[in-house]
C-alpha cells in the first residue's frame, strides 16, 4: 500500500523509548471524527491529555495528539476507536428500534 493511501500516521516520536505521549495523523477526516474521539479519550483514565486540531480548513485532515499515565497511546487510540464504534452502533439500534415503534403506533 502507498503511503499517501494510508488513513493513518503516526508522527515520529520526540523520545523514541516514550510510547505514552504520541501524534496521530487521521486523512480524510475533519471535525465529525476528532470531536467525538477526543471526546471519548478524555473520559478513559488512563489518558492525562487528549486534543486534536485541524492544520488547515481546506485540508481533510486532523491531528491528534494523546498523551497518557502510563501505557501506550496507540493502545489508547485503538481503544476509544472500539468504544466510539459500540456507542454509534447503540445510538443507531435506538433509532431504528423508535422508528419502528412510531411507524407501528401510527397504524
Amino acid at each position: 500500500m502507498e503511503e499517501d493511501k494510508l488513513r493513518l500516521h503516526i508522527l515520529p516520536l520526540e523520545d523514541p523509548d516514550d510510547v505514552t505521549c504520541m501524534t496521530f495523523v487521521l486523512q480524510d477526516e475533519d471535525h465529525t471524527l476528532g470531536n467525538a474521539l477526543r471526546w471519548i479519550l478524555i473520559k478513559n483514565p488512563d489518558v492525562s491529555f487528549c486534543g486534536y486540531s485541524t492544520p488547515h480548513p481546506s485540508e481533510r485532515k486532523i491531528n491528534l495528539r494523546i498523551q497518557t499515565t502510563g501505557i501506550s497511546a496507540t493502545e489508547v487510540l485503538r481503544r476509544g476507536l472500539e468504544d466510539l464504534r459500540e456507542l454509534f452502533q447503540h445510538i443507531h439500534k435506538t433509532y431504528e428500534a423508535s422508528v419502528q415503534q412510531f411507524k407501528a403506533d401510527e397504524t
